[in-house]
């Protein structure tokens, strides 16, 4: 098993919190990391028809069983149990006692913040980081990136050496015919499959709405239900722009980014790596892949930084804006190997305006040299993101 990130915020959690809930994406590996960290507990699948009914017909006796704690994996296919749950962990305030898996936060936050709010840790487990995948030797050549933003970082692709378009594929079928239709009505499931190529094509840049709605043949309003359906579902996330005004003309419309970076490439019709070394998409996908490093940085190590990116409407820009407590750390992504003078210009721009605010301005770019250029440090795409934003 190639062991998580998370695993020792899991354990301090379940020190803490009589219940601990691990959610994310659909095979992100969460329920092969709960039975590995809770080998001592009774596991107990949800998705099982028998299982659930027992669990939906008597949940006191159904919890009988399980006295001593247990894993329920894909809570939210049994709601009932959770009102049932806050009784025991309340007659009782042993920690670490329940475990819940769970990929659907439609299905399983409702009941956690209707019946379990205060008892419950929440863990976000994603696709692999690169340093889960790569523990021993990060991978370095040019042609390692280019496999790596192509085959992405989904646990099965890696533990069964998977085909990555084949499995993407297949994994889409999966998600647009099982868990999109749980999850809302949707009828037309052509016309939002074409909307999530359409969110492929627009990986990297500002959310327009209206345009997608427009492309998709959709309303505003059905393209803005089915965007909460991609974040909700930890295919898509929305990064804020910044709400300081260091300059009065800036922009507050979010960028859009993928959580894994494979599956966007899919989306976008990439068919092999040597396809990405000219795409016209591999900046903002190199972008994306970089920017969700840093949020599986900050879901594994329960670190409490915020992300933003910054942009004025005369072109400045900086991708990422760390929130550090004692101030903001401008971050900026460029996909080329060789350094040039004009990687560091929005990190410059930005610099002047924020004054004492800007701490340890950053590159992350597609070479493999460390350096230091006028103040800014300068790291290679596979460098840990602890030692980007520590």
């Amino acid at each position: 098993m190639i062991r998580r990130h998370c695993e020792s915020l899991i354990k301090q959690l379940t020190a803490e919190y009589p219940v601990v809930a691990i959610t994310g994406p659909r095979q992100s590996g969460k329920t092969t990391l709960a039975r590995y960290l809770f080998a001592d507990r009774d596991y107990v699948s949800l998705e099982n028809p028998d299982t659930r009914t027992l669990a939906e017909e008597d949940p006191r006796g159904f919890l009988a069983r399980y006295r001593d704690g247990a894993v329920f994996d894909e809570a939210q296919r049994a709601p009932e149990l959770f009102s049932y749950l806050q009784q025991i962990v309340d007659a009782s305030k042993a920690p670490g006692r329940f475990i819940l898996t769970g990929s659907q936060q439609f299905g399983l936050m409702p009941g956690i913040a209707q019946s379990l709010a205060g008892r419950v840790a929440m863990v976000h487990l994603l696709p692999f980081a690169l340093g889960e995948r790569y523990p021993l030797r990060p991978p370095k050549a040019p042609t390692e990136l280019d496999e790596v933003l192509f085959s992405g970082l989904y646990p099965p692709i890696h533990d069964r050496g998977l085909q990555p378009s084949r499995w993407y594929a297949n994994y889409m079928e999966t998600y647009v015919e099982r868990d999109v239709r749980q999850m809302v009505n949707v009828r037309d499931l052509t016309a939002f499959r074409r909307f999530l190529r359409l969110c492929a094509g627009r990986v990297g840049r500002l959310v327009n709405l209206s345009a997608l709605a427009s492309d998709c043949g959709i309303t505003h309003n059905t393209a803005k239900a089915w965007l909460s359906i991609l974040e909700t579902s930890y295919i898509v996330f929305l990064l804020p722009p910044h709400h300081r005004n260091f300059n009065k003309r800036i922009i507050k419309t979010p960028k859009l980014y993928f959580h894994d970076c494979g599956l966007c490439a899919r989306l976008l019709g990439i068919q092999t790596p040597d396809q990405l070394r000219t795409h016209a998409q591999r900046g903002p996908l190199f972008e994306s892949f970089v920017i969700g490093e840093f949020m599986k940085h900050r879901f594994n190590s329960g670190s409490l930084h915020d992300f933003f990116f910054w942009r004025d409407r005369t072109g400045n820009e900086v991708d990422v804006l760390v929130d550090r407590g004692d101030g903001l750390q401008p971050v900026e992504v460029k996909s080329g190997q060789t350094l040039n003078r004009d990687f560091f210009k929005g990190l410059q721009k930005w610099r002047a305006l924020a004054g004492e605010v800007c701490v340890r301005p950053s590159l992350v770019y597609g070479g493999d040299e460390r350096a230091e250029a006028k103040g800014i440090a300068v790291f290679p795409w596979y460098t840990p993101p602890g030692e980007i934003v520590p």
